[in-house]
Parts: structure tokens; sequence; C-alpha cells
């Protein structure tokens, strides 16, 4: 059977499930032109993915997904390290206050929680891996199960477990990778490698991510041997993506060389490599993008909140987390749907 026909889809297209941008419209919108809608939840409150369910269940009738981000408890609630004294200095010469949460994340075992209690029809895990038990006791509620991977071990490790697809995201993709295995962030793979690389060591279906801006792109990952394609910075300057409008012109002007389009792999904004354009933010404080000290994920990431969200309030672009992959200056001010609409032409 095809992953066309196990997750019930009529094109070859998943909207990426980006933390922070995906809202349940455009979830619906995509699910209902006949792709994969996602929703990225790894940020999200329990509370809120509960509403947030409810309301793509009251849009569209078709198949949709869920992403969440695996952390351990302790990694969730723990701030076992200091605010670094550059971040520090930034707030104190630019008068923010900094507001750090109870906690760096949200409990992943609560989130987990709400997919039992509120079954999905797919659900998609990054940053880890959840275990055996869990990917059945999902299955068994009807949920299809979708790790990522940005290594073939990785995604061999998601077969073991019995994953029903792994979403391979190559190096070009924007927003944060997905892996954990230290060799994919060591000898980070490009996308058709990394395609070839698992189709060789492991049978389990392929969704490919990363750089993929149109329907030809398409094609070639399918050519490759992935049988879907996940696509997210495309969808981030449509209409009913989530994020800010300082964040969407940026992208914009990338795509119309009004500013530079180049994108870097940073672990300055959350602890974790992602990719995003390049901004003041990463320019100004690149010295220290290597330091041992500087905080992992969730912790930066709840530490850099503040300044994100006064650069937003501020429309600033310069100190917010551009995420965006290698395609951006393929992007285009449209609507979710005319975007659909202009993939599936040339498949």
């Amino acid at each position: 059977m095809s992953l066309l026909d196990t997750l019930n889809i009529t094109y070859p297209i998943i909207q990426a499930p980006m933390a922070g941008a995906t809202t349940p419209e455009l979830a619906a919108t995509v699910s209902n032109f006949g792709g994969l809608g996602s929703l990225g939840s790894g940020m999200t409150a329990p509370n809120v993915l509960t509403s947030q369910i409810s309301t793509i269940k009251s849009l569209t009738d078709r198949p949709f997904m869920v992403n969440l981000m695996v952390l351990s408890e302790q990694e969730s609630t723990t701030f076992d390290t200091e605010i670094p004294a550059w971040l520090s200095q930034y707030y104190q010469d630019n008068n923010i206050e900094i507001a750090l949460p109870e906690r760096p994340a949200q409990s992943f075992a609560e989130q987990l929680q709400v997919l039992y209690d509120n079954p999905v029809p797919v659900a998609s895990f990054t940053f880890g891996i959840i275990s055996a038990e869990q990917v059945q006791r999902l299955q068994s509620l009807g949920t299809r199960v979708i790790g990522t991977a940005n290594h073939p071990l990785e995604a061999k490790a998601w077969a073991d477990i019995g994953a029903d697809a792994v979403c391979v995201q190559g190096v070009e993709a924007g927003g944060h990778r997905g892996g954990w295995l230290p060799q994919s962030a060591s000898d980070p793979l490009v996308l058709l490698t990394l395609i070839a690389q698992t189709r060789a060591c492991t049978d389990i279906p392929l969704i490919a991510a990363g750089g993929i801006m149109t329907g030809q792109d398409i094609k070639a990952v399918q050519a490759a041997g992935a049988e879907l394609a996940q696509m997210g910075t495309a969808f981030l300057t449509t209409d009913q993506c989530g994020i800010n409008d300082t964040y969407k012109q940026a992208l914009l002007d990338a795509s119309h060389s009004r500013r530079s389009s180049e994108t870097r792999l940073t672990r300055l904004f959350s602890g974790k490599l992602a990719r995003g354009l390049l901004n003041d933010y990463l320019r100004d404080f690149a010295q220290f993008e290597s330091a041992d000290e500087l905080p992992p994920y969730p912790q930066l990431n709840a530490m850099s909140k503040s300044m994100r969200a006064h650069a937003s309030k501020n429309m600033d672009a310069e100190h917010q987390s551009l995420w965006a992959g290698q395609g951006v200056t393929l992007v285009k001010q449209e609507s979710t749907f005319e975007l659909l609409e202009r993939l599936v032409k040339t498949l």
C-alpha cells in the first residue's frame, strides 16, 4: 500500500508542522484540498492543543497531522544554567525586561496524553524518538505515526519501533533540525543524499523535507525514493500562516532581492540547530555560536523569548528568529489555496 493510501490523501504534499507558524485554518485548508495539513504543537499548552484539534475537526473531515517535540521531563522543567552574559547585556542595553517562564518547555507527556484522549489521524514527532509501546498505543487508536530523521540511523530507529513512515529532513530545511543522534549534527546530509542512504538501510516509507518549493521539486524527491514531500517555507508567506507581518515581509524581501536571502544554521536563538535568514542578531553574536557554555534547548529558547517578543512588537526583523529553508527565494505572497493549485498543476 502506498503512503498516499495509508494516510488517505490525494496529493503527495504535507504542509510542514511549523511550531508558532501553523494554524488550524492552514492545516484544514491543506487537508480539504487533498494534501496533509499539519499543526506544529511542540510549544502548545495541552489545553490549547485540545481546543485546536477540535477546531481542525470542525473545519475538515479529512486527515490531518499533529506534531510534537520529544523532550524528557527534566529537559522541559529544568533551568540549570544562567542566561549568557552577552544576551543579558543585550536586554540591559535595550531596556527589555527578562520574563523567564516557570519551565522552559511544555510537558511532552501531557501533550502526548492529549493525543491519547483526542485521537488524531496522524501524529509526527521531532527532536527525539518515542517508545515502541507509545507507537503501538497511538496506532491502536487509529493514529498513523511518523518520525523525523536527519540521519539514516535515526530513520532506521523509527522503522525498528514500528512507525508508519519517516520524514527525512535534509540540511536545506528551514527551522529546527529534527534529529537527536550526534551524527545528525556532526555530518549533516543534503536531502537527496539522505534519501539515498536511508533507502539503503530501511524500506520504511519516506517523506522528504528540505528546500522543496515547486511541483518539480516534489517529483525529484519522489524519483529519488521518497513517496511524499513535506513543505514548510513555501507556506510561510501564504494568507493562513500565523507568522507576524514583519517576519513574512522579511521572507518576501529575500525573494525579491530587497534583503539578503542567505540562510544559516544556528544555535543562538534556541540552543538547538535551526536554519533561518541571516540577520543582525546572528551577525552581532556569531562569536558565541560555538561557545561551550551556550545553554541547550529548550533553555536558551526560553531565555531569548523576551527578545523575540520585543522585536515582534516593534516590527524589528533583525532580532526575530526568521526560520526559512534554502528555497526562500521562491516564496510568493499568495493564498494557501493558490499555492496548492500551483503545486499540483505540475505533478
